[in-house]
């Protein structure tokens, strides 16, 4: 699982939205929000309080803002200069480095180890160490929106993107190797996402259409999953997003209801004769699909959705994310207009979600509460214990030098096998030894493919 995609808005709908663009970071303990006036960044440690990290105003009109997990590196672009990127330590305020390109620049994904510079036809991938431009992926499809996912494990920095523009075709391929894997016959009809999962080994995808999500291994592109969205109409998918532990998969569009899809442990086929009628009837319903047509057999086959969310808007430009705050699961919604919605999901019976908070972003700080819900009474015990995160690790276990404060405010800690070797490190006067050699702006036109 990457960044979560962020969404870019059309000039004229972002003076009227507030928002140019919005996203989470990698790991989902803060976000980002870019704005006609420059951005902000935004610590998910507390569902009552939402912190401000930092905000900025020295780059107007920025429609991408990323940030490395929780580190002060943050990558900036803008329609001032929309074929530049930026790269900032936020906290000193200082520019580490920026890249100029050959068109504009359509999304960034970054990792501990990788930094991904998406063009309309062309994939720019840097080491994140030093920002030295490994390869340029030349010649891809035609990607309009710059659709591309980044593993966030670092081990594998797999990477995909649309390998047709008719059809639902996903190149697989390799960035620490830098060679292609595989490609995936996703969908008949061309992409509009996809996601890994936080450890890089699945992969999930929607067309146009958005009636059908899959899941596929990686790195082999086998078929593991596949969820009906809906029957009814087509929707744009506006997000695709796993949970931290791979369990549950969410998907936003422009329709009303954000769907949560629940990816069950897979079983072999054995040779054990089930104990009850239904199973029987399910057993033979199973079989029967295998003499239908594979149209029909894939619809019953499919997956309904496990927890479902109800927006009290349609139409925006929208992303979520599964995340654990305080303890607990929640489904976050940013929405073009500046809102955050916080829902609890239950992990256990699914269900209807319910809205627990409403943050603006754009106010002062204050935040809009769900009365109603925070009267509702505590949730049980063993209902947090079921999604609690493991025991506070070891200070022996993480890394000195990387400041990353996504969960600071909670004394929580980065595990060490998190970091890349030799990672980038923020907190130090002598941080990113090639800041110098790369400052100023440089044209990434070097090792192609």
């Amino acid at each position: 699982m990457e960044t979560e995609a962020a969404e870019v808005l059309p000039g004229g709908a972002e003076a009227e939205a507030g928002l140019s663009c919005f996203s989470f970071n990698q790991d989902r303990t803060s976000l980002a929000i870019g704005t006609k006036t420059g951005y902000r960044l935004f610590s998910l440690s507390s569902v009552e309080q939402l912190d401000q990290v930092h905000e900025s105003s020295e780059i107007p009109d920025v429609y991408i803002v990323e940030r490395l997990f929780s580190s002060s590196l943050v990558v900036v672009v803008s329609h001032t200069k929309p074929r530049q990127m930026n790269v900032y330590h936020f906290k000193k305020g200082t520019e580490i480095c920026n890249y100029s390109y050959s068109s504009n620049i359509l999304s960034i994904r970054l990792n501990r180890q990788r930094l991904l510079v998406c063009l309309e036809e062309s994939i720019y991938i840097h080491n994140i160490k030093d920002m030295k431009l490994l390869k340029t992926i030349l010649d891809i499809p035609v990607n309009p929106t710059g659709l591309c996912a980044l593993s966030i494990n670092h081990s594998n920095s797999y990477l995909a993107y649309p390998g047709s523009l008719t059809t639902g075709e996903i190149v697989l391929y390799d960035g620490n190797t830098l060679k292609t894997v595989c490609t995936i016959p996703a969908h008949d009809g061309p992409l509009a996402a996809i996601t890994f999962n936080s450890v890089g080994s699945k992969l999930a995808s929607a067309s146009e259409k958005g009636t059908v999500i899959r899941v596929f291994s990686v790195p082999e592109g086998q078929k593991l999953y596949e969820f009906r969205r809906g029957m009814k109409r087509y929707v744009n998918i506006n997000s695709l997003v796993f949970s931290m532990d791979s369990q549950f998969l969410c998907a936003s569009s422009n329709t009303e209801t954000v769907h949560i899809f629940k990816l069950d442990n897979l079983t072999s086929s054995g040779p054990e004769e089930p104990s009850t009628w239904s199973g029987y009837m399910g057993k033979m319903f199973m079989a029967a699909t295998n003499y239908l047509p594979s149209q029909v057999s894939d619809m019953m086959n499919q997956d309904r959705a496990f927890a479902t969310v109800r927006l009290n808007f349609s139409g925006q430009k929208n992303i979520c994310t599964l995340s654990t705050i305080q303890k607990l699961p929640r489904l976050l919604v940013i929405s073009s207009d500046g809102q955050l919605y916080i829902y609890n999901l239950d992990p256990q019976d699914g269900g209807e979600c319910i809205l627990i908070k409403t943050h603006s972003l754009l106010g002062s700080g204050k935040t809009e509460e769900n009365k109603e819900n925070d009267l509702r009474p505590s949730l049980p015990q063993s209902y947090a214990a079921t999604v609690a995160r493991p025991g506070t690790t070891s200070l022996s276990s993480t890394v000195p030098g990387y400041s990353e404060d996504g969960g600071a405010l909670r004394g929580e800690v980065i595990p060490e096998h998190e970091f890349a070797t030799g990672p980038v490190c923020l907190d130090d006067e002598n941080e990113f030894p090639p800041i110098i050699l790369c400052r100023g702006s440089q044209k990434g036109k070097t090792k192609q493919s």
